[in-house]
């Protein structure tokens, strides 16, 4: 239990101690500096420990956000602030004069601790400086319903128009259930997962009742998608496997759903082949996400933004139907869910992954489109740490390095990375589709993608369009095991190239996750185990040259996909229960 110790004792008719009870904490009420330096010694040193003006006035909420948010280590609104353990020294030194609470936050934030102040929006949190003062207060107080106001804020402010308009008015609510009945976000997380596979189960039948129930379940499982962060949000449980499972869990639940699809397309009275679309589905839906996450990494501490296009965009959100059309063109989860499970129950697998694949094509234009141009038009310096994102979502290995190393001297204009990279990328993809039988002719393509892969990143990736040379990267690898696979013609071929580019996804996303949440990336070693991009290329594309009859470039696929998935699991799992891995969640309201 955490420790909250009052500088006094409160007036008579408070209900503080009572609040702060309710939240959870063991009240402790400290006559004088001596015995609140007495009562801070007394508190484990692991605990979280708050300190509250006995004169607060204000909501529980208010105490709740300032008091028991795990993910900074130290908040305070007026009168009342906390810290958690890696913050209790300077806490100590800063309480050695007996100042007021407000003063304590300022000097901790005078020695460096950062104080995270949360926007209070209405709610109330005072300390009155006399009875006339303090009654108003507790009016304002008493005219706000501050359960109203935590059951919005569990909603995301920015969200797409389906999540908005038809999961959220609800899914609010059975976040709430969930509180009151002690279910913690992982708990539901797991329950999304679990009735995705369901729904991917349903859906591999290949029966009309099936494909019907997989779309019912699909949203069924996108509603406790939206539900456990809410639930999060409403009783602030945040932590590092929230983190980790709320990254990953929706990339999961979606491609497990499309893999159900092409079973049961497989196996239905069609017996249709729909592999290929699958896994292009897959395909474009990840280098999406490639595009999204490089763009706001290069950018997201640039140190100006003065691009028109910017500015076109911030004028336009002043329009309310061009916010909900920009949101709705992009194909963010919700609608591409909703989509999916409508067509899934009315239509065919085959129609269900051409429409999603028309659909995230026409997104992935308009997106990219958009940031091609506020990246032309703004002046922005990018920083050291925007540059060294880039290169670890490049997943450079060691063939790439090898031409780094060799290259790096020579001179090269803004552009020359990203020239590069679709340079290399163009070569390999046409050697690729000239050569229809698979052969050495790709082997050669993947050879020279190597050397251009790592000439694009010899050099610091400080361009204006630097950031599209990772998506580079990832297209190239993914095409490549896609039309190698497809062009096989070897039973299992397609299954096994799905697999596989699920598993490399999977190590692109963690690398993603890593960063954002202030950790850097994985360990280069983890890297090189898995051959980097333009390794696997190579692999792969030796792998259909030498075996291009029979079952050999299935089983060597098939192979691939386990051995990388087991290293890049084996060191994701360790890195995210462990003590270093952040509790960071997505409060973006981004597309995923």
């Amino acid at each position: 239990m955490s420790t909250a110790i009052l500088t006094g004792p409160p007036p008579a008719g408070s209900s503080l101690e009572d609040d702060l009870r309710e939240l959870g904490f063991d009240v402790r009420v400290a006559a004088d500096a001596a015995t609140l330096r007495d009562g801070l010694a007394a508190v484990p040193a692991t605990e979280r420990v708050a300190l509250v003006d006995p004169g607060f006035v204000g909501h529980v909420h208010a105490l709740r956000l300032a008091l028991t948010d795990p993910r900074f280590p130290a908040a305070a609104v007026e009168g009342a602030l906390s810290v958690q353990s890696e913050a209790r020294g300077a806490l100590t030194r800063a309480v050695t004069e007996g100042e007021a609470v407000g003063a304590v936050a300022a000097r901790l934030e005078a020695e460096g601790v950062p104080v995270h102040r949360p926007e209070l929006g209405v709610l109330v949190a005072a300390v009155p400086a006399d009875d006339d003062t303090r009654a108003k207060a507790l009016a304002e107080v008493a005219s706000v319903d501050d359960e109203a106001v935590r059951l919005r804020s569990a909603v995301k402010s920015r969200d797409g128009f389906f999540t908005t308009f038809c999961i959220s008015p609800y899914s609010r609510y059975i976040a709430r259930w969930c509180a009151r009945r002690g279910l913690t976000p992982n708990q539901v997380t797991t329950a999304s997962l679990l009735t995705a596979l369901i729904a991917a189960g349903c859906a591999a039948t290949g029966t009309r009742g099936g494909f019907v129930a997989a779309g019912v379940l699909l949203i069924a499982s996108f509603v406790l998608d939206c539900t456990d962060g809410q639930l999060a949000r409403y009783s602030l449980q945040y932590s590092t496997l929230g983190a980790w499972l709320d990254a990953t869990f929706d990339r999961a639940k979606e491609y497990a759903y499309y893999a159900g699809l092409a079973i049961g397309a497989a196996h239905g009275g069609g017996h249709d082949d729909v592999w290929a679309l699958a896994l292009g589905a897959m395909v474009l839906q990840t280098c999406r996400h490639v595009v999204d996450f490089s763009f706001t990494e290069a950018n997201h501490d640039a140190t100006a933004n003065t691009s028109p296009t910017a500015a076109l965009s911030d004028r336009l959100d002043s329009v309310g139907w061009t916010v909900w059309a920009r949101r709705m063109i992009v194909l963010p989860i919700g609608e591409r869910w909703a989509l999916i499970a409508v067509l899934t129950a009315l239509t065919t697998p085959r129609i269900v992954f051409t429409v999603l694949l028309i659909g995230c094509a026409v997104a992935a234009c308009y997106t990219t489109a958009g940031r091609v141009l506020r990246s032309l038009t703004r002046k922005a310096r990018r920083t050291d740490r925007a540059a060294q994102a880039l290169a670890d979502l490049a997943d450079s290995g060691p063939l790439a390095e090898l031409s780094a190393r060799v290259t790096a001297r020579r001179p090269g204009g803004g552009a020359t990375a990203p020239v590069l990279a679709f340079a290399g990328t163009g070569v390999l993809l046409l050697l690729l589709w000239w050569h229809a039988a698979p052969g050495w002719w790709p082997v050669l393509g993947a050879g020279l993608y190597a050397v251009f892969a790592g000439a694009a990143v010899a050099r610091p990736l400080k361009g204006p369009l630097d950031w599209l040379v990772p998506p580079a990267f990832r297209a190239a690898e993914y095409v490549t095991v896609l039309i190698l696979a497809a062009r096989s013609g070897a039973p299992g071929a397609l299954p096994a190239a799905f697999g596989l580019v699920a598993a490399v996804a999977y190590h692109h996303y963690d690398t993603v996750y890593r960063i954002r949440g202030g950790t850097g990336a994985p360990p280069h070693r983890l890297v090189r185990a898995v051959g980097g991009h333009e390794g696997r290329v190579l692999a792969v594309t030796t792998a259909a040259a030498l075996w291009q009859h029979g079952q050999g470039f299935a089983i060597a696929l098939t192979v691939l996909a386990v051995a990388i998935a087991l290293v890049v699991l084996g060191e994701s799992i360790r890195f995210w229960v462990s003590s270093g891995a952040p509790a960071v969640h997505d409060e973006t309201g981004e597309p995923a």
